[in-house]
């Protein structure tokens, strides 16, 4: 699923498909968003920005699952 599909007029001629980027990508983005911006003692278990990563996916896969209940 695609978080901002939409379609373009170029120049007058034919519709460009834009398929946006994955929606999975975006709640991971957003989640990264309110990591880095927490206070640091929020979240004591990241210590790398790897751990951040991985964890900005663990919700974003939490997020895609209950958009299917």
């Amino acid at each position: 699923m695609k978080a901002f599909p939409s379609e373009h007029a170029v120049a007058g001629t034919m519709d460009l498909k834009s398929d946006g980027m994955d929606l999975r990508d975006y709640f991971a983005a957003q989640a990264m968003q309110a990591f880095i911006s927490c206070p640091q003692g929020k979240f004591p278990h990241q210590t790398t920005h790897q751990i951040a990563v991985e964890d900005a996916y663990v919700v974003a896969d939490a997020m895609m699952e209950a958009r299917e209940q």
